[in-house]
């Protein structure tokens, strides 16, 4: 089996910690496209697709995020295992016919999520799981066929859709990031300070435990590869 090669879709305005996090979660060769620089692969020759976070809106003005859109829409109508993180799960349920809105709040720490059904790409979680969350805009309907896999008392917080799966926490965040994200929010520093008291290494530990869904996405994507295309007919 040749290593798996995933086209990551970097959308954080050259956050190092972002491509550093994926590298290291996901087991696999590993491409970064600095999306929000309107970077794009030029080829379908992958695997896997990933979509990170960012500090965009699917719905804002930004000229990149329309080649974006219609590159991941190409993406998914070839069949790509797609997964997006946070705005990358609010990108694809946005490509597939849902909806994304503004909250009006914001939605950020470690944080309970309810796990729905028997979604694969969770099915090593327990029932309810801990991860951390930065967030201030939601999926608020499903697309058309979706499957909900995850929720909490504030947002969806994940689904599948065939080949596509959303999660909106983030599971590849570490310590460093949580703090330096929670630092740079523009929030009231009462809230900040009580993110920060919650970032413990007990709950570091625990919310470690969602970065399997990396490992669960790319089982997903091994075994599609017997029926996948040529590399010839997919670039």
């Amino acid at each position: 089996m040749h290593a798996l090669r995933v086209a990551l879709l970097n959308a954080s305005y050259n956050d190092e910690a972002t491509a550093r996090n994926f590298d290291r979660d996901v087991r696999a060769e590993v491409h970064s496209f600095a999306v929000d620089e309107g970077e794009l692969p030029d080829t379908y020759d992958y695997d896997a697709v990933i979509v990170s976070g960012s500090g965009a809106s699917v719905y804002g003005d930004e000229p990149w995020i329309p080649p974006l859109l219609e590159w991941v829409d190409e993406a998914i109508d070839r069949d790509l295992p797609v997964l997006g993180v946070c705005f990358g799960h609010q990108l694809l349920a946005h490509v597939l016919g849902g909806r994304v809105e503004p909250m009006g709040e914001y939605e950020i720490g470690y944080r309970e999520i309810e796990r729905v059904g028997d979604s694969q790409l969770l099915s090593s979680l327990p029932d309810r799981f801990l991860a951390f969350t930065t967030h201030s805009d939601e999926v608020t309907k499903l697309p058309p066929g979706a499957e909900l896999t995850a929720e909490n008392d504030y947002s969806i917080h994940g689904f599948r859709a065939g080949h596509v799966f959303g999660v909106q926490f983030h599971p590849e965040y570490d310590r460093a990031t949580a703090e330096r994200i929670t630092r740079e929010k523009d929030l009231p520093e009462e809230r900040i300070a009580a993110v920060l008291d919650g970032i413990t290494e007990e709950n570091v530990v625990t919310a470690a435990d969602a970065k399997v869904l990396f490992d669960n996405f790319l089982e997903y994507v091994e075994s599609l590869s017997a029926e996948r295309p040529t590399s010839e007919s997919r670039a």
